[in-house]
């Protein structure tokens, strides 16, 4: 009975379903997985499948004396900047099943034990665009000179941003920045915070979570080794197409099908900060 199943599953309502459902848990385990998920753009206008949506950042407001827009008749206009995001780059995972598989597992089955490497493999792309945006705007900050220790090193990263002022910004509050980390850098600040005496931060848990007031992510798909931006900084939307599973033209065999689309966009390039961190032990 089994293999009668398998063999007639596309034709059945029931595992399209299954598929579907697949589907949906491949999208949240890369937002699980993904740590761009944790740090873009999440406020858009516009629908994603017509290729294209619009990002907004706006201008800071302007204070002026009582009385200065009943005087002018008006008030002062909102200027928000926008930034179109294109939805362009698209990508494939195409996997081909060959018919003893199908009549062994059914192709829910096969997708299900499948989704999880697709799962972390378009996390993985998505995250690598993300953090090469990220990296290619961002200002290169060396520190005060004479500072080593890594706790300083990072703080002085976070201090930069904070204390940025321009048309758009007045300084930058902590719960809205963002600090990613090689790895080989999070380690070492993970071991530092093991040390005290009375640690906030749980000994047996892997994150560190939040630092002196700043979300802390471990990313080993950058090549600087600290990275200090606002959540939001970077606009990456993705459109991910159903799982489908159709059979190969003049072929018995299945084929596994994933398509996705996306774009990625810095939109406050002048909140993003780098630092090599070159002399920490």
């Amino acid at each position: 009975m089994a293999r009668t199943d398998a063999l007639s599953i596309i034709d059945s309502n029931d595992d399209e379903a299954l598929l579907a459902e697949s589907y949906a848990q491949v999208i949240e385990n890369v937002r699980k997985t993904a740590v761009s998920e944790r740090m873009k753009a999440t406020v858009f206008s516009g629908d994603p499948l017509s290729g294209s949506v619009e990002f907004k950042r706006f201008v800071n407001a302007t204070i002026n004396a009582y009385g200065t827009a009943r005087t002018a008749g008006a008030g002062d206009a909102i200027v928000a900047d926008p930034v179109i995001v294109n939805i362009t780059d698209d990508k494939e995972i195409v996997e081909e099943v060959a018919k003893k598989d199908v009549l062994m597992y059914g192709v829910p089955a096969l997708v299900d034990r499948r989704k999880a490497n697709h799962a972390q493999m378009l996390a993985g792309y998505l995250d690598t665009e993300y953090f090469a945006e990220l990296e290619a705007v961002a200002t290169a900050h060396a520190g005060a000179s004479g500072v080593t220790a890594l706790v300083d090193k990072l703080e002085g990263l976070i201090v930069k941003l904070e204390t940025v002022q321009n048309d758009y910004v007045d300084g930058v509050p902590r719960e809205m920045i963002a600090l990613a980390l090689k790895p080989a850098i999070y380690s070492q600040l993970r071991n530092q915070i093991d040390t005290i005496t009375r640690p906030t931060i749980d000994g047996g848990e892997e994150s560190i979570g939040m630092w002196h007031g700043v979300q802390v992510e471990s990313n080993f798909r950058q090549t600087s080794n600290a990275l200090c931006t606002i959540v939001g900084s970077v606009a990456q939307p993705v459109v991910v197409d159903q799982y489908d599973a159709e059979k190969i033209p003049l072929s018995n065999d299945i084929a596994i099908e994933l398509f996705a689309s996306k774009g990625t966009e810095a939109l406050t390039p002048d909140l993003v900060f780098k630092a090599t961190l070159a002399d920490v032990a």
